[in-house]
Formats: structure tokens, C-alpha cells, sequence
């Protein structure tokens, strides 16, 4: 069927409808490998890689629906990254305990030439929870994989996540507007410093994906990406994938209540300096 879905469990809705800190360790960061700006260096042989995980279908047992639009998603993330010069990896229909074998031998790679990690994650999810094919894992256990004390490579780097799953099943109905729209020294810094968790919907809330052309918020990032990567700051890219779909879009759907809905991504930052894409 064609048409907008959200990105959750089909208890929730059909397809029509839904896919629906710990420790105190000291990380030492040499304050010499970071510039004293407000500006995340790029001067290093490579600006990073970029991980991709592409779930579609799931395993009977979990209930999920396949989702369709997501190779779409999965396309244009691949294009728009690779053009900003990062080496690109899909991996498609994995478990839970694959993507943890995946992020694992990634967090442990050494990542010293690298200026940045990006990991885009398509899938089922609810809130707090990523699916697998064949069942849920935390966020968290995913991406605390890269936190300073576990990946030290990437101290005091970006690690951009962008999270096109639900994280629950509220629907947001709109409203209507009337607006138009160093020192020698080495320092001490956070183990959970330096993430960016870009997730396409906020907290409690279905996310859409169009079956054809894909999910309203990785459309979005892939334009902005793609317009302004080489010329804007991360913030401000995502501040107009904010913009483009929460004015940009509205679902159709057969299905009973979801029709004529909206939806708003949510950005977390625990980034300390500005990223840029380009020198």
C-alpha cells in the first residue's frame, strides 16, 4: 500500500500506519589535538565513517511490519554522506545481537584519522528502544559503545546519530498558526561529551515514513544535508529539518485517526563545539 506510515509496532496502527550512564571514569584528552575555538577540527586525513543500519523486514515473531520506503532512506543517506566525503557502510535486516556486533567492532576500530563518526539507524522503535529483526535493544546499550571511556579515538570528536524510528504512539494532530512562516596541560572532559542524537520525532510519538519516497525526517535531512553541508553548521542544518517537516508535511492515511497528522524531530546535542562538514 502507498501512502504515509508510522514506524511502530501494528497493535498500534497498520501499515497504513506504524513501524513504529554509567560509571564515573576520567577520560584524559590531550588538549593539543584540540583547537581552542569553538570549531571541531577537520584536519585529519579522513572526516570519518558513516554506519548505517537498514532494517526492512522482521522476524514473524516480533509482529512488525515490513518497512517499506526505508531502502529509499537508506539510498539517499548513502549519496548524501558519501558526497561530504565519508566512507559509507549499510547494513541491512540486522538482529539485535548483528547491530551490536556491528557497533561494537566499530567503537573498538581505531578512528585516530578520523575527524568524526556518523551512524544513521532505521528501524521499528518505541521510546528509549531500537528494533532489531528479531527484537528491541536500548538506545542507550547502542550508542554508549562510543562513550570517551570505551571508544578512545574518538575523544573529543562529533558522534552524530540520526534515529529515524518511533519512540511511542501519540499522534500530533497540528495546529492551526497565524505566523509565516590549549595548554600543554591535557583536560579532563565527559565520557558522554561530544554526541548528537538527532531523532526523527519527539519523545512519545509515532514517526512517519511514506512507503514510496521514504520517511518524512530523513527526506529532510538529506535535502538540508545536501543544500547547506558545505556551508552551515550542524545546528543549523538540523534547525531546517526541523523547519522542513514540520511545515512540509502532513500524513494521508485510510487509516482511521491518522489521517491529517504532523510531526516534529528532536534534536539532543551534548556537542561542545560547532561542526562544520567542510574546512
Amino acid at each position: 500500500m502507498n501512502g504515509d506510515c508510522v514506524d511502530a509496532r501494528p497493535g498500534d496502527a497498520t501499515d497504513a500506519g506504524p513501524d513504529g550512564a554509567s560509571g564515573e571514569q576520567d577520560v584524559q584528552v590531550d588538549s593539543k589535538a584540540q583547537s581552542h575555538d569553538f570549531r571541531y577540527s577537520l584536519s585529519y586525513p579522513s572526516i570519518g565513517l558513516c554506519i548505517i543500519i537498514n532494517n526492512k523486514n522482521f522476524h514473524r515473531s516480533t509482529g512488525m511490519n515490513q518497512r517499506n520506503g526505508t531502502d529509499v532512506d537508506a539510498g539517499n543517506v548513502m549519496n548524501v554522506f558519501r558526497k561530504l566525503g565519508y566512507t559509507v557502510k549499510v547494513y541491512n535486516d540486522q538482529t539485535v545481537a548483528q547491530i551490536m556486533q556491528v557497533l561494537t567492532a566499530v567503537a573498538r576500530d581505531d578512528h585516530s584519522r578520523c575527524a568524526s563518526l556518523v551512524c544513521v539507524m532505521l528501524s521499528h522503535g518505541d521510546e528509549g528502544v531500537f528494533y532489531g529483526t528479531d527484537t528491541s535493544v536500548e538506545l542507550k546499550a547502542l550508542t554508549s559503545l562510543f562513550r570517551g571511556d570505551r571508544c578512545p579515538s574518538l575523544v573529543g570528536k562529533p558522534k552524530l546519530f540520526f534515529i529515524q524510528a518511533c519512540r511511542g504512539t501519540e499522534l500530533d494532530p497540528g495546529v492551526e498558526s497565524d505566523t509565516h512562516t590549549s595548554s600543554d596541560n591535557s583536560v579532563r572532559i565527559p565520557v558522554e561529551a561530544d554526541f548528537l542524537y538527532a531523532y526523527s520525532t519527539a519523545p512519545g510519538y509515532y514517526s512517519w515514513r511514506n512507503t514510496m519516497t521514504g520517511s518524512w525526517f530523513i527526506q529532510s535531512l538529506c535535502e538540508m544535508m545536501a543544500k547547506y553541508g558545505r556551508e552551515l553548521e550542524l545546528m543549523q542544518i538540523m534547525t531546517r529539518v526541523n523547519h522542513k517537516v514540520a511545515l512540509g508535511f502532513e500524513s494521508t492515511s485510510n487509516q482511521p485517526g491518522f489521517d491529517a497528522k504532523k510531526q516534529i524531530p528532536c534534536i539532543v546535542s551534548m556537542l561542545t563545539k560547532e561542526m562544520y562538514f567542510t574546512a
